[in-house]
């Protein structure tokens, strides 16, 4: 074989064998509009959610604010975590609604590295911020904590939102965007969990979801 296909082939062999580039796009994992059921999820308290329609929308939400399920430690009681799925870096957008006025308690929840019941992160997403609300958190084999001190409120209303968690765990970065896709609404970092299962959800509160989109990078998958 002539020197430059040769060097050219050696150059593409390497190439391929290079780990991923932290700012390369991360590749699909999983969606779901829930027009053909929600049997992709685990939720905590199955009886706590309803199938409905939202116009041409196909919707899962929350029918109850008081779950069945108590975690063992002090964290949210509404998860739905997306089966046979657990990723590393993870990038999970979704469409959401408020269906109860519950004033600065309205809230909804992003989970991701969820180990078990009580190790994992998740995003609270509440109207009004305080140390226990509005905040990124870790539950840690103890009651949540938060990572932030955010002061932003989240402008709930009755209306649909997008919402946007992008976690690096190469990095450390955590991100979370409530319509403005390009602004995060609040961010951190924290190294303590690395991969996990991704879900939906609330603390105490009821909400709709559609629209779900994530991307990652597996945990099993090879390097």
């Amino acid at each position: 074989m002539p020197i430059r296909p040769l060097l050219a082939s050696l150059l593409a062999t390497l190439l391929l064998a290079l780990p991923a580039r932290a700012d390369e796009p991360l590749p699909p994992a999983f969606e779901d509009d829930f027009s053909q059921g929600a049997d992709r999820w685990e939720p905590t308290d199955p009886a706590a959610w309803t199938l409905g329609k939202d116009g041409d929308r196909a919707v899962w939400g929350l029918n109850k604010r008081t779950s069945d399920y108590q975690p063992k430690v002090r964290s949210p009681h509404n998860v739905a975590l997306v089966k046979d799925l657990e990723l590393t870096d993870t990038a999970i957008t979704f469409q959401v609604k408020s269906t109860l006025d519950t004033g600065g308690h309205r809230d909804c929840c992003v989970f991701f590295n969820w180990r078990d019941p009580e190790h994992f992160y998740y995003v609270h997403l509440g109207a009004k911020p305080d140390p226990a609300s509005g905040q990124i958190m870790i539950v840690d084999g103890a009651p949540r904590r938060p990572l932030t001190k955010n002061t932003k409120s989240v402008p709930w209303d009755d209306q649909w939102h997008t919402v946007k968690l992008v976690r690096d765990t190469a990095t450390g970065r955590i991100a979370v965007y409530f319509d403005d896709l390009t602004t995060p609404l609040m961010e951190t970092t924290d190294t303590t969990f690395t991969s996990g299962r991704v879900g939906i959800g609330s603390f105490d509160d009821m909400n709709d979801f559609t629209a779900v989109k994530v991307s990652g990078r597996r945990a099993d998958a090879k390097p």
